[in-house]
């Protein structure tokens, strides 16, 4: 799929989640970190990967950081309630639609990946690839007619765990590839930084 070319479902966001208070880098807005072998920011490069594959790519989460990117930032639902509180804030601007939430420290996440993320499964009400540690809700679609409702009354309880919020919804496995065995690393400590980069 080129990259002008609209994808066979309709997603109408792609969130990037840059509310994270980073604390493990030291404070830092970690979707401002370099990308490696790149001079582009983190973020600056998932929105270059992204392009094309929903009607719109936004921030979740307000950080001041982020201001001089010229992207729309939307606030978390719920101040202090992590990132179930920036999905359903993401899945209330969808008004029904289809979403994608990326994590914004994913600095190997390609192209290839996204367009998957995008074009598989469309039944699926939430897809998301699984690793040894769990679902990767994060790197993940969600249809917001199916999982909004779910994740507001969860929220409301302060059951705040996206792995769980996956299982109770019923999830679609996206399966990782060879190839993407790396591509869904993330940096939250500077010794993630100094991993080289993996080579496929």
């Amino acid at each position: 799929m080129d990259r002008g070319t609209k994808p066979m479902i309709d997603v109408s966001l792609i969130g990037l989640f840059v509310g994270g208070r980073g604390t493990r880098m030291g404070g830092a807005a970690k979707g401002l970190l370099r990308a490696p072998e790149d001079d582009r920011t983190l973020v600056a490069r998932l929105v270059d990967e992204s392009r094309g594959l929903a009607r719109e790519v936004l921030l979740v989460g307000t950080h001041e950081a982020y201001e001089a990117l010229g992207l729309r930032a939307i606030a978390d639902a719920q101040t202090g309630a992590g990132p179930l509180a920036g999905l359903v804030s993401l899945l209330r601007e969808a008004r029904g639609g289809r979403v994608i939430a990326l994590a914004c420290d994913l600095p190997f996440i390609d192209r290839a990946f996204l367009e998957r993320l995008a074009c598989s499964a469309p039944e699926a009400r939430i897809l998301a690839p699984r690793r040894e540690h769990g679902w990767e809700p994060l790197a993940a679609r969600y249809r917001s007619e199916d999982v909004l409702a779910i994740a507001q009354s969860r929220l409301v309880r302060g059951a705040l765990s996206l792995q769980s919020l996956l299982d109770e919804v019923g999830t679609t496995e996206l399966v990782v590839e060879a190839r993407e065995r790396d591509v869904l690393d993330d940096w939250d400590t500077p010794e993630d930084m100094a991993r080289p980069r993996p080579r496929r």
